[in-house]
């Protein structure tokens, strides 16, 4: 195991190199400085959008756009902001969640991009229903020639599309908070056992199609939000004293680098604060990615321009608030300088050192509901992609390896499982970011129109 930890550590390395940072960021600045900053000078009409004012039942798709944003979302929102932030600020200290935020601010503009794409270009699956994504959008919008790049987001996609840091970090979380504090043994067999109790919740929601995963995350969503915010506003109140200094402290290490752990890359320690900010940015929000594109390509809407509003709120919410959030909670306590834990243990300890008793208890209710919504849109994914390349037909066979693979998360390290998904995250960015840079100036047009019919 040992061994295979440490080829998927070198695969994740490679592939989150100079040319993927310059694809991801200055692709995604590049469609900011396109879009004229589109996605902040029209960030009210986007919530009129999500609130379902311009809703109309009779538009083409399978959910409106609050669902949509909501099973995006419920795959983004959940451990990417309380283990993968934790995980940054272990290894990079402050200054890496200065570089996320730069990914979420360019991700918005990128979001905004690709959701457009997602339902300006949606195809046809083999049994004739209305479908998006990225590999539909390559094949509808730049033609079959470019099919080679469908299949290569289809194929990393049905890694990218497991659920296994999830599952293994909510496992981690239960040993962590609930079992070792009671003194009940942890080790393979109690982590076999969490794995099958997951599957069978799992199983019981996604073998019930999108209709059902959306209804479900779109009502868990709202709620695992709004517990979570109040829990961390706690944290901040019961350490407000040092809340200014630390918030600075993440403009001030982003240049400096001082705490950084990690490997140093592109040149430097400083390189490799970038590209550790940027790697768990993009698996907090997925911007560029390109998963969220199949969620927001089956809103009910006829008009593009509006669903990439819509899917653009992702990374605001996501990144800039939530992982936000998570990362003051971590900070002001200063536990992140005295503990060997990591993960989502580090923010347990952040949560049990400002709120005795309950506090690592109500974080692992949040943790309970971000990672069991994120197992149901997941599955989705990988089904979308399967059904690209083998038929819709076969789409169903997906969905017995995803449940295998819960197991897989729950009995294996946090190490082997964050930089597969992140290797696989960064195959499926390439075909992504290189469709969208040169369909970008379709969706530019198609934007000019709508805002000038919505003047109008």
């Amino acid at each position: 195991m040992n061994a295979i930890d440490e080829l998927v550590s070198q695969f994740a390395s490679a592939v989150w190199g100079l040319p993927l940072v310059i694809l991801l960021i200055g692709g995604g600045f590049y469609l900011l400085i396109l879009s004229n900053f589109l996605p902040f000078r029209y960030l009210g009409h986007s919530l009129d959008l999500l609130r379902g004012k311009y809703n109309n039942p009779n538009d083409p798709g399978e959910i409106n756009h609050f669902q949509s944003l909501s099973t995006a979302l419920s795959s983004t929102v959940g451990m990417g902001n309380i283990a993968g932030v934790a995980v940054a600020i272990a290894l990079g200290g402050p200054g890496a969640i200065f570089w996320l935020w730069v990914s979420a601010v360019v991700g918005m503009a990128t979001k905004f991009f690709t959701n457009t794409l997602a339902v300006m270009y949606r195809g046809r699956d083999t049994q004739g229903n209305i479908q998006g994504g990225v590999m539909y959008f390559i094949e509808e919008g730049l033609g079959k020639k470019w099919k080679f790049l469908a299949i290569f987001f289809s194929v990393a996609g049905l890694i990218g599309a497991l659920p296994v840091f999830n599952v293994n970090q909510l496992t981690q979380a239960i040993n962590y908070i609930l079992l070792e504090p009671n003194d009940i043994p942890t080790g393979f067999g109690t982590n076999l056992i969490i794995g099958i109790i997951l599957v069978i919740l799992t199983s019981v929601v996604i073998l019930g199609g999108l209709q059902r995963i959306s209804k479900t995350v779109s009502k868990l969503v709202p709620a695992m939000v709004a517990l979570y915010f109040i829990s961390v506003i706690i944290i901040l109140i019961v350490n407000f004293d040092v809340v200014p200094y630390y918030f600075s402290s993440i403009f001030t290490d982003a240049f400096a680098a001082e705490n950084y752990k990690g490997e140093p890359m592109l040149g430097g320690v400083l390189g490799g604060l970038i590209i550790l900010g940027v790697r768990r940015g993009a698996f907090s929000n997925e911007a560029g990615i390109g998963t969220a594109t199949m969620a927001h390509g089956a809103s009910k809407t006829s008009e593009p321009v509006r669903e990439g509003l819509v899917a653009m709120l992702g990374p605001a919410i996501d990144t800039l608030i939530v992982c936000t959030l998570t990362a003051l909670a971590i900070l002001v306590t200063g536990i992140w300088q005295t503990t060997d834990v990591n993960g989502v243990s580090l923010t347990a300890a952040a949560f049990e050192d400002s709120i005795p008793y309950v506090g690592d208890y109500l974080l692992l209710l949040c943790i309970s509901a971000f990672s069991i919504s994120s197992l149901f849109s997941f599955s989705y994914y990988g089904t979308k992609c399967l059904s690209y390349l083998a038929g819709a037909e076969n789409k169903h066979y997906y969905n017995y390896f995803y449940i295998i693979s819960i197991l897989l998360g729950a009995t294996t390290s946090l190490s082997m499982m964050i930089n597969l998904i992140d290797g696989f995250f960064a195959l499926m960015a390439i075909p992504t970011m290189i469709s969208t840079l040169i369909l970008a100036p379709r969706v530019m047009k198609a934007a000019r129109i709508y805002f000038k019919k919505l003047k109008e």
